[in-house]
């Protein structure tokens, strides 16, 4: 018999967070990475070469409904995380969760960290964490309720899925794993199902299609960052899985876990979490790619906390309060340095100084006279740093990184060359280079953009066309 949901406290908590959210988007500024989707959102395409279009078309449709601003650009991911919220709740319910269950697993959710910096900026991951949780709710009912044909639900979630991030490829391939090890092997023979594999191959075309034109740039991507983080990732793995949504969720999700897995129903998507654990472990992706198995485990150890629900509600709110302090621009710029927040929280770190970085090249280029000045060219070692500049409306702004190499080169009348975030082989491109400003983003963070040197370089070796290739790079 399925349970009634808690329709009442699950909204009053969504809608809460929501508005928390929101009121607090304005605080310190752009993430690195909203700057970036800003500028994609300029160039629409069916993919770009290190992410599919979902994002930063969100990122479009944001700033033309609510305005070129931070809250603008961060309605959508507020609202994605209040429906996460909601799905968390169903999840438990089609658990068999009970209201105080439900409670529980949309109040761990509401107040986990990572889900309050994925509802406070516009990254991927805040559009992911809704994907996911839709694709395991349809799937959970195909599962316990053999109403099979739930799996065109989750199949149609999980195609729309790849739009944002090609990682809900883990929870495929964890389920199947789950499937062949664990059971119910009688669904690989249900029609559903391969129909609903096939509604998300349809559906996930287009990134294919994208993939194969493109010479599969995410492939290059991956090995880049397994390159770059790989081993940082993995040392990072087990800690950060115990910490993402907060102590008390991961000792929940142990707790589902072992639920899951004593159901033969529903042992397949606990055998998900392990295997995409490996896969994540092997190929030196991010600790997160497994957030929203996480999530899973925690609704269903919230099914079986459920008769002693008052010590673990009460825990979920301390950890939730632990969890806004680091995960929401709550502590004074001004502080921010003096307190671990930076070294935790990298979206905080990443978010302060982006001003004072705009300033700092704008009075390089604002020192040269006028007919030099109307010829040159800022070129970026880092996506924010273009984003930033692009965002305050500073025009010839180039970059090699990731996507943006695509938009460039410079033109070949550009002899006079603003270098942002580069080394001494970007400088040895040119006849002759002199550090005109250093960066300081005015608050004593350290991040990327701290300390960074802006370089006035004149008379490049080779013609732009020549040379732009070596300027590209994956991170």
């Amino acid at each position: 018999m399925e349970r009634p949901l808690a329709w009442r406290p699950v909204t009053v908590i969504a809608v809460l967070l929501f508005g928390v959210l929101l009121a607090l988007s304005p605080w310190y500024g752009y993430h690195r990475d909203e700057l970036y989707f800003r500028v994609l959102s300029e160039h629409p395409a069916w993919g770009y070469v290190d992410q599919p279009p979902l994002t930063p078309m969100l990122a479009r449709t944001g700033i033309a409904l609510f305005g070129d601003t931070l809250t603008g650009i961060r309605a959508f991911p507020a609202l994605a995380v209040a429906i996460l919220v909601v799905l968390m709740a169903l999840i438990a319910r089609e658990l068999e969760g009970g209201r105080a269950a439900q409670v529980m697993a949309a109040l761990g959710t509401a107040t986990g960290a990572y889900s309050l910096i994925a509802g406070h900026s516009l990254l991927t991951l805040s559009f992911d964490l809704p994907l996911w949780a839709a694709a395991i709710l349809f799937l959970l009912k195909a599962l316990l309720r053999e109403q099979p044909r739930w799996w065109l639900a989750a199949g149609a979630v999980i195609g729309l899925a790849t739009f944002n991030k090609h990682l809900i490829a883990l929870l495929v391939i964890g389920l199947a794993v789950g499937l062949l090890t664990a059971g119910p092997r009688r669904i690989l023979a249900s029609p559903w199902l391969w129909a609903g594999a096939l509604v998300a191959v349809v559906i996930a075309l287009p990134n294919l299609i994208y993939q194969v034109t493109h010479d599969w740039p995410q492939l290059k991507m991956a090995a880049a960052l397994s390159a770059n983080k790989g081993a940082e990732m993995r040392v990072l793995f087990v800690p950060m899985q115990l910490t993402l949504f907060g102590p008390v969720v991961s000792v929940l999700a142990v707790w589902g876990f072992v639920r899951l897995w004593r159901d033969r129903r529903v042992r397949a998507p606990a055998v998900a979490y392990p295997v995409a654990a490996a896969l994540t472990l092997i190929s030196g992706g991010r600790f997160d790619y497994t957030a929203g198995l996480i999530l899973l485990l925690f609704a269903a150890g919230c099914v079986g906390a459920e008769k002693a629900w008052r010590p673990w509600l009460a825990g979920l709110v301390l950890s939730g309060l632990g969890s806004a302090v680091i995960a929401l621009p709550l502590i004074p710029v001004a502080e921010l340095a003096s307190s671990p927040v930076p070294a935790i929280n990298e979206v905080a770190r990443e978010s302060v100084g982006w001003p004072r970085f705009v300033a700092a090249v704008n009075g390089v280029l604002g020192a040269l006279p006028p007919d030099e000045r109307a010829r040159a060219v800022i070129v970026t070692g880092s996506y924010g740093e273009h984003g930033a500049l692009a965002q305050a409306g500073v025009p010839r702004v180039y970059s090699g990184h990731n996507q943006l190499w695509e938009y460039g080169p410079p033109p070949e009348t550009a002899t006079t060359v603003i270098l942002v975030n580069f080394g001494p082989r970007g400088l040895a491109q040119f006849g002759s280079c002199e550090e005109k400003a250093r960066i300081d983003n005015g608050a004593g963070v350290d991040n990327e953009e701290q300390g960074l040197p802006v370089y006035l370089c004149r008379g490049p070796k080779q013609p732009w066309s020549t040379m732009w290739p070596m300027w590209r790079h994956f991170s």
